[in-house]
């Protein structure tokens, strides 16, 4: 058998191709439309609804803009359901850009801390070079969020706008990795001539001032404390002088944070189910608490999401995006694009198999606002608020379909009160450490 592709090959493929009516036809849709246009099945646009037999109101649609945030506003966008419902509003905004400024000197020093941890570890070696790769991503996970918030609290949009850094991480983050990898070769070289564990550790927090001042200059010197000003529904006035970010956050969020396990769908041989997992080199606030998963079935992902929106709360979310999804219409439907039959070629991977061969991996944090159950009380849709604008699917909403929940939805947050004794007893178990290059660590990966 030839291991080239010889001239007689080429020949023969050219010659069924050019044979072939069905690819002529193909050829001239996918040429002139692109590949998922020629490809769209109109039917299912038409026959997805936006209506939903639990539905929860909320706030103006938010926007990311060009940032990988997305579990931060999608985070964001679950506090603040608690505050226009507590408050009687018509909309509010919680500061990304707040949060976004103490996460990234957060992961910077977590960044460090690890290079400090692994100076044994050769330059070359995998572990290394998966630090220096990307030291710091815009994304993250919830407990890494949790972690921040219980630290430093939120504040309103208006307590610390966004920034053109803030709103494009793209420039602020390309300097932040410039000074964090220069950091790691100082500390590094340093550790190899002799100075001592108590000397680099000096060395990192002169770092650390560094960084805290690009931050300030990019996006803004965080508030300490603010008044809260707004209007209600009513017209009555609401306001409260001189409040800190941890207080406003008791008071006007209230979430007890503890109460609140991330379950992920991960089908794969090496994460059996009903177990509890961690990615090892994965969090931001060190003292923080650990990003922990418990790995259940898909159907126990779904029943614990449904009772909690049937309670009146919305669900946090990681899933990936870029599958079978439209941005046109706000459509996620595993029907949505007939590449087998426009390809006339056969896709036939399962779940794990994407997740193990790199097909499919969590890439974008979103926020359960409703879910439409049939007649027997099982799911066929789920309201999605997305922070992507609302030019982006139907006014910022979108539609998932339950089967592209079975398919490639990876992570629910759910409040463990909905959850049975024994799923909790799992959880709270010593969990499993993946390796950092992990799919379910990949959310914090996001640019």
């Amino acid at each position: 058998m030839s291991e080239t592709i010889t001239k007689e090959m080429l020949e023969l493929l050219q010659e069924k191709c050019s044979g072939d009516k069905a690819c002529r036809v193909a050829m001239n849709a996918v040429t002139e439309n692109g590949l998922k246009a020629a490809a769209t099945n109109g039917e299912v646009r038409r026959n997805t609804r936006h209506s939903f037999s639990v539905n929860l109101k909320q706030g103006a649609i938010t926007d990311q803009k060009q940032s990988g945030r997305c579990w931060m506003f999608a985070a964001m966008n679950t506090f603040r359901y608690e505050v226009i419902k507590k408050l009687n509003l018509e909309n509010f905004e919680l500061s990304q850009n707040y949060i976004l400024f103490y996460d990234k000197l957060e992961k910077c020093n977590y960044f460090l801390e690890s290079i400090l941890e692994t100076l044994d570890e050769p330059t070359e070696g995998r572990l290394i070079s998966w630090l220096l790769m990307a030291p710091v991503n815009d994304g993250g996970q919830w407990d890494m969020l949790s972690s921040l918030v219980e630290k430093y609290g939120v504040v309103p949009k208006y307590a610390m706008p966004e920034t053109k850094s803030s709103s494009a991480t793209g420039e602020m983050d390309s300097v932040l990795t410039l000074r964090l990898r220069e950091d790691a070769c100082r500390l590094r070289k340093a550790y190899a001539q002799g100075m001592s564990r108590e000397e680099l550790a000096e060395k990192k927090v002169a770092m650390l001032e560094e960084i805290y001042r690009i931050l300030c200059i990019c996006l803004g010197e965080p508030p300490k404390v603010f008044d809260l000003e707004v209007e209600d529904k009513d017209g009555g006035f609401i306001r409260d002088i001189g409040l800190t970010p941890l207080a406003f956050f008791e008071k006007y969020v209230g979430l007890n944070l503890n109460d609140y396990i991330s379950l992920i769908n991960a089908p794969t041989a090496d994460k059996p189910y009903h177990r509890s997992y961690s990615v090892k080199y994965l969090g931001s606030v060190k003292e923080g608490r650990q990003v922990r998963y418990l790995n259940l079935e898909i159907e126990e992902l779904k029943k614990a999401a449904i009772a909690q929106l049937k309670d009146g709360a919305p669900v946090w979310f990681g899933c990936d995006v870029g599958k079978f999804s439209a941005r046109e219409g706000g459509v996620m439907d595993m029907k949505l694009f007939g590449l087998d039959e426009l390809l006339d070629v056969k896709f036939g991977m399962d779940k794990a198999e994407r997740l193990e061969y790199g097909e499919s991996l969590m890439t974008h944090a979103m926020v359960f606002m409703g879910v439409n159950l049939d007649e027997e009380g099982k799911p066929n849709r789920w309201r999605v608020e997305n922070s992507w604008g609302e030019k982006s699917g139907e006014k910022g909403y979108y539609v998932m379909s339950d089967e592209w929940f079975d398919e490639f939805m990876y992570q629910v947050v759910v409040n463990k009160k909905y959850l049975p004794e024994s799923f909790l007893k799992e959880y709270e178990a010593e969990p499993i450490m993946l390796e950092p290059w992990d799919p379910m660590g990949s959310l914090a990966r996001c640019r």
